[in-house]
């Protein structure tokens, strides 16, 4: 139950903060916007932090070198979600960044890449995604 409400959470915050970065963005350029979220990410990070203090620093040289790029990845998101906000309209935007993101977590999970573990895919996964697939096609249309 716990990580269902994460998920409702972030997916909340992920539509507000496609919509403040897009508006923030038609006042300067995509890249400042860019990046004053992630410096002000990274600030309210830090102060979490300070208060929170989870996890070991020693780690920190334990994590393969691949997963420290996420932080670019999600100059890639930011970018990518806002452009396609000012582009296609909040909906069909979200619509298909949602699709996109669940196709790819599909095949991370059918092919268990990076270290997660491989799950079987079932035929009802499949038409599910046709039918989420066909869903956008139609919201568009």
């Amino acid at each position: 139950m716990k990580g269902i409400i994460y998920s409702i959470i972030a997916g909340m915050f992920i539509s507000l903060q496609g919509v403040f970065n897009s508006r923030m963005s038609e006042e300067l350029s995509a890249w400042h916007t860019t990046a004053i979220v992630h410096l002000v990410g990274f600030i309210f990070s830090i102060i979490l932090y300070a208060f929170v203090r989870d996890g070991r620093a020693e780690g920190f040289r334990e994590v393969p070198v691949l997963y420290l790029l996420g932080g670019m990845l999600g100059v890639v998101i930011v970018f990518g979600e806002m452009t396609a906000i000012n582009l296609l309209g909040m909906s069909f935007a979200i619509a298909t960044i949602l699709i996109a993101q669940l196709l790819c977590a599909f095949i991370i999970d059918a092919k268990g890449l990076f270290d997660m573990i491989k799950r079987k895919v079932t035929i009802q996964e499949v038409i599910g995604m046709a039918m989420m697939l066909t869903g956008v096609v139609l919201f568009k249309s």
